[in-house]
C-alpha cells in the first residue's frame, strides 16, 4: 500500500449531504462529493491487511485495495480500468449499493471501515468527466444471436458482455425504456437517470441492440424468441409483491409500493404514467408498512409530494443502534440503519403487526394494528388505530410474474417460484434458456444482479462458442 499507516493517521470521512429543508424540494442528487485530496486521503486509509474481506464482502468481487492504491497514488485512468475489470457499472453501485464491502473491511473490526463506495463513485465519475468510458465493440463477430429479456442490471450486464466478444445481442424490455428498477423503481434523488442513459448510449455504440415496449409472452411469442436466436437469457425481475390479505384490503388508498414509486420516476422524467389511477401523498397522512430500502424510498418521494406525515412500520424488533462486530464480521451487522429518507421527517415504529385496514366509503382512513413479542406473538390488548389516508406496502417481492414468458416457456421453478438454474452454467431446464438476476435468485441487490449477469454472459458464451474469454 502507498501509505501503509494511512488507517492510523487518518480517520474516516465520507460524503455528506444538503440540507433536507432544500433537498425535499427536488429530485436531484443531494450527495456532496469529497474533493480529490480527500478521495485520496481515504484510499490511503486501505491497509496491507494480508487477507482483504472486502473482496468476499463485495458479490462481483471488486479489487478494492488495488485502486484504493492507484487513487491514493493519483493513477485514476488505471483505477478506472481495475474497476472495470469486475463491475460493468460502478456509477450505479457506488451509488445504490448498501456496500457491504464496507461491513467486511478489515478495518471495520475495531475502526470505522474504509470509506470504500465513496471511491468506487468518484472513479467512475472521473472517468465520465474525463472522457475514458468509451464504446468497446468487438474485434470480430460471432454470428452468434443472443436476446436478453429484461434490461434491468442482470440483464445490462449480461448483453454488454456477450456484445463485447462479438455476438449479435439483442435487448427486449417491456416498458419504453431500458433499466429495470433502477430507472422505475429507485428513486431520482438516490440515482438520476442520465447515468443509465449513457450506458444504454454506450451498449448501442457496441453493437446491443434495445427492443423496446415489448412484453415478451405477452406482446411477442415465446416460441418466436427461441427460434430466432440461439440463446436466450432470461433477466428479468421479481416483480410479484409480497401482498397483505387481510380485512380491508380492497379499500381505495392501499397500493404496492411499486405501484406508487414508478409513477414519479415517469413524471420526472415526461413519461406518461402506466396508469390511469395518479397516486400522491400531498397533504395525506401516510403510512408505508415495510421497513426495507423500498420502504424508505417511498418515504424520501412521500416527502417531497408533500405529505402531512409519514409513519413506517415494522414487524420486527427494532435492532440494536450498533453491531457487536466480533461476533459479525465480516459478515452483513444487522443494527439500526437510518437512511436520508429517514432523516427528512418519518416515523418509525418496530414490532407492529397490522390486522385491518379501516375505512369509510371504500377509501382507506387508517389501519388497526397489534403490538407482538420477540418471538413474533401478539401482545395482549396492545390493539390500537393509526390514522393513514394513504398505504404503501413495501414488504418485498416473493418471485417472477409466471403469466406469460415463464408459463410459455415451460421451464421449471424452484421451492421459492424463480426460475431453477445453477450458479454455474445459469442454465434453465429448457434447451438454450438460462436464467440469472432476481429471476434466478429472488430479490436482491443491484450488485449481485450484475455479478450474475456477468457470469451468466460466462456460461453462454462458453455454451455457444465451447470455449470463453469471458470473467466469471
Amino acid at each position: 500500500m502507498g501509505k501503509v499507516t494511512g488507517f492510523l493517521e487518518i480517520d474516516r470521512q465520507d460524503r455528506k449531504y444538503k440540507p433536507a429543508a432544500d433537498r425535499i424540494r427536488h429530485y436531484d442528487e443531494f450527495v456532496i462529493p469529497l474533493t480529490e485530496e480527500a478521495t485520496k486521503s481515504q484510499a490511503s486509509r486501505c491497509m496491507d491487511c494480508g487477507i482483504p474481506f472486502c473482496h468476499n464482502g463485495c458479490p462481483v468481487n471488486n479489487q478494492i485495495p488495488d485502486w484504493n492504491d492507484l487513487v491514493y497514488h493519483g493513477d485514476w485512468k488505471r483505477a478506472l480500468a481495475n474497476l472495470h475489470s469486475t463491475n460493468n457499472f460502478p456509477e450505479f453501485t457506488g451509488r445504490i449499493c448498501p456496500a457491504p464491502c464496507e461491513a467486511s473491511c478489515t478495518l471495520n473490526l475495531q475502526d470505522q471501515p474504509v470509506t470504500i463506495k465513496t471511491i468506487e463513485c468518484t472513479i467512475i465519475d472521473r472517468g465520465f468527466q474525463e472522457g475514458w468510458v468509451v464504446p468497446e465493440p468487438p474485434k470480430r463477430k460471432t454470428g452468434r444471436r443472443v436476446a436478453v429479456v429484461g434490461s434491468g442490471p442482470a440483464g445490462l450486464a449480461a448483453a454488454q458482455q456477450l456484445a463485447r466478444v462479438g455476438h449479435d445481442v439483442h435487448v427486449y424490455e417491456k416498458f419504453k425504456k431500458a433499466g429495470g428498477l433502477l430507472r422505475y423503481g429507485i428513486p431520482d434523488f438516490k440515482m438520476e437517470k442520465h447515468h443509465i442513459d449513457r450506458r444504454i448510449a454506450q451498449m448501442e455504440a457496441e453493437g446491443v441492440v434495445f427492443h423496446y415496449g415489448v412484453n415478451v409472452g405477452v406482446d411477442m411469442n415465446v416460441r418466436d424468441l427461441v427460434a430466432g436466436h440461439d440463446a436466450v437469457v432470461l433477466a428479468g425481475g421479481a416483480e410479484a409483491p409480497r401482498d397483505l390479505s387481510i380485512p380491508g384490503r380492497e379499500l381505495r388508498g392501499v397500493h404496492f409500493a411499486m405501484d406508487f414509486l414508478p409513477q414519479q420516476n415517469r413524471r420526472v422524467s415526461g413519461e406518461p404514467l402506466a396508469t390511469n389511477e395518479p397516486i400522491f401523498a400531498t397533504g395525506k397522512h401516510v403510512v408505508v408498512i415495510g421497513g426495507g430500502d423500498t420502504g424508505s424510498d417511498c418515504i424520501g418521494t412521500s416527502v417531497r409530494h408533500g405529505a402531512l406525515s409519514v409513519k413506517q412500520l415494522e414487524i420486527m424488533p427494532e435492532p440494536p443502534v450498533k453491531e457487536n462486530k466480533l461476533l459479525t464480521w465480516p459478515d452483513w451487522p444487522l443494527k439500526l440503519r437510518t437512511s436520508s429518507s429517514h432523516e427528512e421527517g418519518a416515523a418509525r415504529e418496530f414490532s407492529i403487526l397490522t390486522k385491518e385496514f379501516v375505512g369509510e366509503g371504500g377509501v382507506v382512513k387508517g389501519l388497526r394494528c397489534v403490538k407482538v413479542d420477540g418471538r413474533m406473538q401478539e401482545v395482549p390488548d396492545s390493539s390500537f388505530i393509526i390514522r393513514a389516508d394513504l398505504i404503501l406496502l413495501a414488504m418485498g417481492f416473493v418471485s417472477p410474474v409466471r403469466e406469460g414468458l415463464l408459463e410459455q416457456l415451460g421451464v421449471d421453478l424452484d421451492n421459492r417460484g424463480n426460475v431453477a438454474a445453477d450458479t454455474r452454467a445459469y442454465k434453465s431446464t429448457r434447451e438454450k434458456v438460462f436464467a440469472c438476476g432476481d429471476m434466478r435468485r429472488g430479490q436482491s441487490l443491484v450488485v449481485w444482479a450484475i455479478r450474475e449477469g456477468r457470469q451468466c454472459a460466462h456460461a453462454v458464451d462458453l455454451h455457444l462458442m465451447g470455449e470463453t474469454n469471458l470473467p466469471r
